[in-house]
């Protein structure tokens, strides 16, 4: 699972890879659930490709309040289509890709949690799968754009396999190489559910990220 990353600031690489700009807005330096990340998505109708700003951890359009958005920030692939959560913004092919340099996870082999960095063994700025919705906020009238990123069984993959605790199932987020950026936000459900695997994903790497002391 992934509950904490730090969103790219390459907007060099932005361009290249999708012909857009990053928002010129600011956001945070590392990303949490409710806080904002820049994602690429693709109109169905126009083809047109975009760069904006959504909440990290998914509000569905039904939703009364937007508290759920602090347990849906990952979307299992195995279940997305059927979850209710989940399930209008797979159907109405609602993908996106969060564009990230690094994203962090636990790691328990000295007996308790520390902090690791996965990246590229590249070190350059990756794109990965994730979902979208939006929500009206009844109170206020804010239209909130979020977003869900997908992960897959991670008990096989040779850098993945060794995060959370012993006994949990491991899982990663589904990284989308650039050669598959535009294939999968045009993908149909059926041929959405072909991404959903981590063999197809570029090389990782990971290494000890503890907190600086404030």
């Amino acid at each position: 699972m992934c509950t904490n990353f730090t969103p790219t600031r390459n907007g060099q690489w932005v361009k290249e890879h999708f012909g857009v700009d990053l928002p010129a807005t600011e956001y945070p330096a590392e990303t949490y659930p409710g806080y904002a990340a820049p994602i690429v998505v693709r109109s169905h109708q126009t083809g047109r490709v975009a760069c904006g700003l959504a909440r990290f951890g998914l509000v569905p359009s039904w939703a009364k309040d937007d508290k759920i958005g602090r347990h849906t920030y990952n979307a299992r692939s195995e279940t997305v289509a059927t979850k209710p959560s989940y399930r209008n913004p797979w159907r109405l092919r609602r993908y996106a890709i969060a564009l990230l340099d690094s994203f962090y996870e636990p790691s328990y082999v000295t007996g308790k949690a520390e902090r690791w960095k996965i990246e590229l063994e590249t070190k350059e700025p990756f794109g990965i799968a994730s979902i979208w919705d939006t929500w009206t906020d009844a109170l206020t009238g804010q239209v909130v754009t979020s977003f869900s990123m997908l992960t897959v069984n991670a008990d096989a993959h040779p850098v993945m396999k060794q995060f959370h605790k012993l006994g949990d199932e491991k899982r990663t987020p589904v990284i989308i190489p650039p050669e598959l950026h535009m294939a999968w936000l045009g993908a149909t459900p059926q041929h959405a559910a072909s991404f959903m695997s981590w063999q197809h994903m570029p090389a990782l790497k990971a290494e000890e990220a503890p907190r600086s002391a404030v």
